[in-house]
């Protein structure tokens, strides 16, 4: 494979990398409210969603920081 065409490739996967991190962190949220949602139900409680919506930002910046950090290492 020709060197441009490998670094146009790179290009493609750093690019998808980044499309990936932008919907990262609201999925991890409405997993969060998801959880949250159904432990409340089944506890009968009226806050536990808010646990699990705090909890789910918290994955999500946790995913978000360790890719940054990978990528900067790639480059």
């Amino acid at each position: 494979m020709p060197q441009q065409n490998q670094s146009g490739l790179k290009s493609l996967v750093k690019a998808e990398s980044m499309v990936q991190l932008a919907l990262v962190l609201p999925a991890a949220v409405l997993v969060g409210l998801g959880i949250g949602t159904l432990m409340d139900h089944w506890l009968h409680q009226q806050w536990i969603y808010l646990a699990g919506i705090g909890f789910g930002a918290v994955a999500g910046f946790t995913h978000i920081i360790r890719t940054a950090i990978q990528l900067n290492k790639q480059s």
